[in-house]
């Protein structure tokens, strides 16, 4: 911990001069007109009015991130209506939306100003390296439902685009330090400064050592995490018409676990604290030149490179990414955005001990194309468009899409879409080996003279998981101080990830020698998911704003096509979805000097991974002793000691733990 912290006071010494031009915007001096007016640029590739959006969009703009006092991307997710954030231990998370959770939840898209942390290894995200400083962000636009046609595979069930500030927006010096009963030390700096008139920079660092969860024996559970992340930003604007942004950053730290691990003797399953390595960075490039109002073009280009190191595999990966986009309009009414990407990704895969991959080094390259065409006709906008993608794993996967919006007056708006997405196969769906549990010999489920034991394979022939998805919904803003916003979905899916059961065999390689058990890879799962998700605000005084969110799902997996006595892997994804959620937010401003900001939270149980139904209750207190310096208080989980929030994820078999009462303070100085 010392010499990360060295290493971050030596980032930050230069950048402590200067004076600060990074105004924050009270949310309660924000109407519910001006709010749905925020422009978003995730939906169709092009910036458009939150209100003019034909999809179930979210925004979690600069300021609710502030006044809810977390520290956390997926704490921050929280905020939008839908999203599921189930926390598995202190550092790893299950999140998604419209059910399929998992530590590596395949079917929902994350991305940092347009570039993907989609991982390609199991398909999911590693939540635990997204530790971008929270007061960069602009906001976080969150989609439920598909993508795919704009932004191509895994924007299955919903896209999550991070979008950091113009460089512009935060000139001066910016330091936070914060110190609570799970958060050991946290620190956050920053410096922003100029380059003439048209060209502005930002330099940053960021550390954060978090405790230990408890097992449920009440020990602690050896799951700490630390992280020292620093980088800078440049914007530069030229002559009016180009506009360039460069930016990278670099990371280190450890994402500490338990693991679960089969044993061919008694007891047959051992705990193995595991220490996770994690560190990597990347840089990043965008273009984009103006034609005329109507017309602009953008390219951008980035490279990143991760390491991970931890018990089950250890893997370094390298990924190019290039894309370009254009848009024009024609006769005013019809609007085109057309745009090309490759990506090339280069991986090297350590066995561990129970997970290997074959082969261990693998090159992946990747085409795609896109078109989308929206044509304006009064008060009425419809939308065509596709995806036309080249992997390796599967060939051309073609996702098309239509939208419709009508908006008979300011105040309603009606949409509706039909779409097509899939889920392209990862490298463990076609390559890993994992030994997965043990079976006693001499029992009713092993009555052989040796133990048995699951190994989970990938398969060659495993295809991508499809879904067509319907969607509808409804925005009113009744009153100048109501707001209300319904979504509707009924999703239809083919060819998920099931295991079959292949011929068993006695291994002699190791003593005791024993029965393996292969399950393999398979496409022979269907299921139907529907279900609709509400979100009202209401500011019943200009100093004070309630919101409140619900989100009913239903999944109905079918096995039809599967043997007797093989394995469906996505059944248990039926009863690790909440099927009930729902929140209720209080935001309260007075004196201009202190805000009280609180969150109720109820999220139902899950059957499949044993976690009881919970209502959790955060509290944020925040006063500003100056113009350039505040102090606030958060309270998270206040109304138990501790409580579990999901179970052991599949696949890499990590420990849940209990996620426990917190306090955490913090003082942020502007200069």
């Amino acid at each position: 911990m010392g010499t990360k912290l060295l290493r971050l006071s030596l980032l930050i010494l230069p950048f402590a001069s200067g004076q600060a031009k990074d105004p924050q915007v009270d949310l309660t001096d924000l109407n519910l007109e001006k709010l749905m007016e925020i422009e978003v640029t995730s939906v169709s590739k092009k910036t458009e009015k939150i209100a003019e959006a034909a999809a179930a969009i979210f925004v979690i703009t600069e300021e609710d991130i502030h006044r809810s006092g977390v520290t956390s991307i997926p704490e921050a997710l929280r905020l939008a209506p839908g999203i599921e954030a189930a926390r598995i231990d202190a550092s790893k998370w299950a999140i998604t939306a419209r059910g399929f959770n998992d530590r590596f939840a395949n079917k929902f898209l994350v991305m940092i100003d347009g570039r993907s942390v989609y991982a390609p290894m199991f398909a999911g995200v590693y939540w635990e390296e997204q530790a971008v400083s929270l007061e960069d962000i602009e906001r976080i636009e969150v989609i439920r439902g598909p993508g795919a046609s704009l932004w191509g595979a895994n924007a299955v069930n919903g896209i999550i685009n991070i979008i950091t500030k113009n460089a512009k927006d935060t000139q001066g010096g910016l330091a936070t330090i914060g110190v609570g009963t799970e958060e050991r030390g946290h620190g956050n700096f920053r410096y922003g400064g100029s380059l003439g008139q048209s060209a502005h920079y930002r330099l940053y660092a960021k550390y954060f050592d978090r405790d230990d969860f408890i097992d449920p024996s009440g020990s602690e559970s050896k799951d700490d995490w630390d992280i020292v992340r620093g980088g800078f930003r440049m914007d530069w604007l030229s002559l009016g018409r180009n506009s360039f942004t460069w930016q990278g950053e670099a990371y280190d730290g450890a994402a500490n676990e338990t693991l679960e691990i089969p044993s061919l003797s008694a007891p047959y399953l051992n705990k193995l604290p595991s220490k996770t390595a994690l560190a990597g960075g990347n840089v990043f490039g965008r273009w984009t030149h103006t034609f005329s109002t109507s017309s602009e073009m953008a390219c951008q280009l980035y490279y990143a490179r991760t390491k991970i190191e931890e018990s089950n595999f250890r893997e370094n990966r390298n990924v190019f990414d290039l894309d370009c986009q254009h848009r024009f309009t024609i006769m005013g009414r019809q609007e085109i955005v057309w745009g090309v990407e490759y990506r090339f990704m280069n991986d090297h895969i350590d066995s561990g001990i129970v997970a290997s991959f074959m082969p261990k080094r693998r090159d992946d390259r990747f085409f795609s194309a896109f078109l989308q065409d929206e044509i304006a006709l009064s008060r009425v906008k419809l939308m065509l468009g596709s995806k036309f993608e080249h992997n390796d794993y599967t060939g051309v996967e073609i996702q098309p899409n239509v939208r419709f919006l009508w908006a008979p007056n300011d105040h309603n708006t009606l949409w509706a879409s039909i779409a097509r997405a899939v889920r392209t196969p990862s490298r463990a769906d076609r390559g890993v080996i994992i030994n997965s549990e043990v079976f006693p010999q001499r029992t009713a489920v092993n009555p052989s003279p040796w133990p048995a034991m699951a190994v989970l394979f990938g398969d060659q022939r495993f295809s991508s998981e499809r879904l067509i998805a319907y969607e509808l919904g409804y925005r009113v803003k009744p009153h100048n101080r109501i707001y209300l916003d319904f979504a509707g979905f009924y999703n239809v899916y083919e060819n998920l990830r099931t295991g079959e059961v292949g011929v068993k065999y006695l291994a002699t390689s190791l003593k005791p020698w024993y029965i393996v058990v292969p399950i393999i890879a398979k496409n022979k799962a269907e299921a139907q998911v529907y279900g609709f998700e509400l979100y009202a605000t209401w500011q019943p005084l200009n100093s004070w704003r309630l919101s409140a969110a619900y989100s009913h799902l239903q999944m109905q997996l079918q096995n039809e096509k599967i043997k007797v006595g093989d394995y469906a892997v996505s059944e248990d994804m039926e009863g690790a979805s909440p099927r009930h959620q729902f929140s209720i937010r209080s935001s309260t401003t007075w004196q201009q000097k202190w805000g009280l900001d609180w969150n109720l939270r109820f999220v139902d149980k899950l059957p499949s991974k044993m976690v009881k139904s919970y209502f959790a209750f955060d509290a944020h207190l925040s006063w500003k002793a100056h113009r350039k310096i505040e102090f606030s208080i958060l309270g998270q989980n206040l109304l138990e000691e501790r409580h579990r929030e999901f179970g052991e994820p599949n696949f890499v078999h990590t420990l849940p733990e209990d996620v426990q009462r917190r306090i955490y303070g913090a003082i942020t100085w502007r200069f």
